[in-house]
């Protein structure tokens, strides 16, 4: 196996790892988590969980530090999820009239994390 190989399945894992410690994060905010890893036309929400009558969608970001995966998160990356949770929010049955946010979720390198809460500027 390269290095560049053994690097990807170890960020792959990391990230997975990431990923189930917010979500356990959310859970004892007391939300749950209704799906994993959906896939819409924009691509890929990391993590969707329901607090009473709002959606949220949840990007993970995972780094060396809080700021760091921060940075991770760009405009276009933002675009993409939003149009994949625009679809998503078809099957409520408010539609796009559903209350919903948008969630970055950082992680460090300790495992600490921080939820920024309405991270995309509206919601």
């Amino acid at each position: 196996m390269t290095q560049k190989v053994a690097a990807g399945k170890t960020g792959y894992h990391a990230g997975l790892s990431a990923e189930e410690s917010v979500a356990r994060a959310y859970e004892h905010l007391g939300m749950s988590i209704i799906n994993r890893r959906w896939r819409g036309c924009g691509g890929e929400i990391d993590l969707i969980a329901r607090d009473g009558a709002t959606v949220v969608f949840i990007e993970v970001k995972k780094s060396r530090s809080l700021a760091r995966a921060a940075e991770r998160l760009s405009p276009r990356q933002m675009e993409r999820i939003q149009c994949s949770a625009a679809e998503f929010l078809e099957g409520e049955p408010l539609g796009s009239l559903t209350q919903s946010r948008f969630d970055a979720a950082l992680v460090d390198a300790k495992g600490e994390i921080q939820i920024v809460e309405n991270a995309f500027g509206h919601g």
